[in-house]
């Protein structure tokens, strides 16, 4: 395990640091890794959701990193799927999941991308609104 940013460099990218990588059509024979995960966060509008599994198992999203770039440290950016049924309400995308049991099938590049690249189906997350508190602006006396 390292630690590395999220992102690319934007010193290269005409200063947007990227984020995510649609994975269709694309191929990637090296630099893959993954990023752990309990949850992603969804943002529609002004509301942010998360999306966890119920039963509190953590998965992976699939990344690919890349090396330094002057004075921009090792980074990486997570690749995208299609929502599966759960999200796409939401957002119509988010990170490709690797589950445990395919760690190694994505790591040592041996399984075509496409067969690890999919949408997940549906009924995997549960999706819950994150509140923020209330401010109080005044006091009652």
């Amino acid at each position: 395990m390292i630690e590395a940013a999220w992102g690319s460099n934007p010193r290269f990218s005409d200063g947007v640091s990227y984020e995510f990588i649609r994975s269709e059509g694309k191929s990637f024979p090296s630099s893959r890794c993954l990023v752990p995960a309990s949850e992603f966060h969804i943002r529609n509008g002004e509301k942010k959701f998360r999306a966890f599994r119920e039963d509190g198992n953590f998965f992976y999203l699939a990344a690919i990193w890349e090396p330094p770039m002057g004075d921009w440290p090792v980074s990486y950016r997570i690749l995208t799927v299609d929502s599966n049924p759960d999200v796409i309400r939401y957002q119509s995308r988010h990170g490709a999941i690797i589950e445990r049991r395919q760690v190694m099938q994505w790591l040592d590049c041996k399984v075509p991308e496409e067969q690890l690249l999919v949408t997940p189906p549906g009924d995997l997350f549960t999706i819950e609104e994150m509140l923020t508190k209330p401010v109080q602006t005044s006091f009652a006396l």
